[in-house]
């Protein structure tokens, strides 16, 4: 084969793989959740099936994080009666500063945190590699997508509720 039919070949094997790839449903042990909230009590995001869920990954020194909060409180507002629901984790080493970011921003939803950075399990399982990270999830539990931002976000928030 002559090089750019080979790179035509590696591509198409590739994105063959990737359109068979299946994002997890949060039962999967793969992908599990179970981590303490502000006051100590452990909680598992496999808890909330049956609501539109966004998990967010985040931490209290990333300043786009921070802004993104603003956005989500304003969805949260919006859809928290009509089976809504942000879990929130939280890569923050500092317990302190992580508390303190909620209680800056009047953070009501969902807080959990891994202590452990970005060497935690929870980001290592989720592929997290840059914050803010978000996945959409449905009311069965599967992701259906992730970053969505802005007005696409709350469309798609709308629609999954409305299913």
């Amino acid at each position: 084969m002559k090089p750019p039919k080979l790179i035509l070949f590696l591509s198409l094997v590739l994105f063959s793989k990737l359109a068979g790839a299946q994002l997890p449903n949060i039962s999967d042990p793969r992908v599990h959740i179970k981590l303490p909230t502000v006051k100590g009590d452990s909680l598992t995001l496999t808890a909330f099936k049956g609501k539109v869920i966004v998990l967010d990954f985040w931490a209290s020194w990333c300043v786009p994080c921070r802004t993104a909060n603003r956005e989500l409180a304003k969805l949260y507002n919006k859809y928290k009666s009509k089976g809504f629901e942000i879990f929130s984790v939280s890569l923050d080493e500092s317990k302190k500063d992580w508390k303190k970011a909620i209680s800056k921003q009047k953070i009501t939803w969902v807080q959990v945190n891994d202590p452990r950075g970005w060497d935690a399990q929870t980001a290592l399982r989720w592929n997290i590699s840059q914050l803010p990270t978000t996945y959409l999830i449905n009311k069965n539990g599967d992701v259906v997508s992730i970053d969505l931002e802005g007005k696409e976000l709350d469309e798609n928030i709308k629609k999954l509720l409305n299913d």
